[in-house]
């Protein structure tokens, strides 16, 4: 049953978890990743509630029905995406695979994805879950790296398939540059950048409150995220910016219209110089952080310079976008301009320390952006669980029966580039 049945692909994040069935261009369900118990009861409580008086769906909410339930404690069981809760992110499973999936799990494969330092125990632990509480057929842990790789192929940027590049991938909560190479993260050199989607969002949430721009104080998240997905973009130089919108506003800034949920008015905000503030911060990060400084182009570079020599042309040729974060209008552009200069000057400075006798091969920095951008890990693992090499790199009930959890510490790569 399980060859033919399409694999079921399941995308777990931070702040939002993307499930669907491998083949489908995108995720059939995207849900918080939060899980909503009544207060006072925990995960041992509940499973005991359920043998004494059978299953009650009233007391376990995941995704949207979870956030804001009144009487019910809200838990993330993953933070900074790595798995804290495994008796919670058991109970979020049970209830993607049956209530939203409405799948038997013996019946498919399953993908899963993992993040890029992701301790051997966890991916352990995922195993174990899936072979014997789900009683799974086949399992393939992937990285999300490699994933979001895979998915670039899609851009008419990419003249082939390959999977070696620098992964920028950039969610609600958090931000990595990550180096791959031949399909291997290259561990030792990911960078880790405190900014992702929910810092901006306090951010623009911050420069309204300064401006007293008349938002109902319980609903300025809310409207700063609205904003955020609605107005923003990413400029090439800020001070031309400001003066654009100086010299004429009526073209420049755009109208926010909300409503008040208390007394259920419409309420309007003039969106000016957060519309391209915002996603500066990646590239002035000290606008919001003053404890981190660096702006995302040098991490970048500071990536692909600590990388082994020999990748280091293929890393800059093929730095691939991934996650919501990453979806603002120009972000790929302003990233590569930045990233091309310091790379130039630094082939410059190599010539000049030569006397002018060496002159180095230029360097090609390309940044990829493409559709599938918002989803690239989802749909990344959606596309190589469609392929026939699938079902032999995956980990079988079988060997796992007969070897243990220790199968999943290493997951063998797609050879599927050609």
């Amino acid at each position: 049953m399980a060859a033919q049945l399409p694999a079921c692909v399941i995308d777990c994040g931070t702040g939002y978890t993307k499930i669907g069935y491998a083949g489908n261009t995108e995720p059939q369900f995207i849900m918080p990743s939060c899980v909503a118990i009544r207060e006072g009861a925990g995960v041992g409580e509940l499973a005991q509630r359920r043998v004494t008086r059978g299953v009650d769906d009233l007391d376990f909410h995941i995704g949207d029905d979870a956030v804001d339930r009144p009487n019910y404690a809200t838990k993330w069981p993953i933070r900074h995406g790595v798995v804290e809760d495994w008796d919670l992110m058991e109970k979020f499973l049970e209830q993607i695979i049956f209530k939203y999936l409405r799948a038997e799990p013996e019946d498919h494969r399953f993908l899963m994805t993992e993040p890029p330092l992701n301790t051997p125990e966890n991916r352990e632990y995922l195993a174990e879950v899936m072979f014997e509480t789900f009683n799974v057929p086949g399992l393939y842990i992937a990285v999300q790296a490699v994933l979001a790789l895979a998915a670039s192929w899609t851009s008419r940027q990419v003249g082939q398939r390959t999977l070696t590049g620098v992964v920028i991938d950039s969610g609600d909560g958090v931000t990595h540059a990550i180096p791959v190479a031949e399909g291997y993260v290259i561990g030792s050199c990911i960078k880790h950048i405190p900014i992702a989607g929910r810092d901006i969002t306090f951010f623009i949430q911050q420069l309204l409150r300064d401006r007293e721009a008349g938002i109902p104080p319980e609903q300025s998240l809310d409207t700063a995220k609205a904003i955020k997905e609605r107005f923003c973009y990413v400029c090439p130089d800020l001070l031309k910016e400001f003066y654009k919108f100086d010299s004429d506003p009526s073209r420049w800034i755009k109208q926010f219209r909300g409503v008040d949920a208390v007394s259920r008015t419409s309420f309007l905000v003039d969106v000016g110089y957060e519309r391209f503030l915002g996603p500066e911060i990646f590239f002035h990060p000290e606008f919001a952080n003053p404890d981190f400084v660096q702006p995302l182009w040098d991490v970048v570079d500071e990536v692909v310079q600590s990388c082994p020599i020999d990748v280091r042309r293929p890393l800059y040729k093929n730095i691939v976008l991934s996650g919501g974060s990453t979806m603002f209008r120009d972000f790929g552009r302003r990233l590569q301009r930045d990233l091309k200069r310091v790379v130039d000057a630094r082939l410059r400075a190599s010539q000049e320390l030569s006397g002018g006798r060496i002159k180095p091969k230029p360097m090609e920095v390309q940044v990829v952006t493409h559709h599938m951008q918002r989803y690239a890990v989802w749909f990344g693992g959606s596309m190589l669980a469609s392929t026939p090499e699938f079902r032999q790199v995956c980990h079988s009930k079988k060997d796992y029966d007969e070897i243990g959890p220790s199968i999943c510490r290493h997951n063998p790569v797609f050879g599927i580039m050609s």
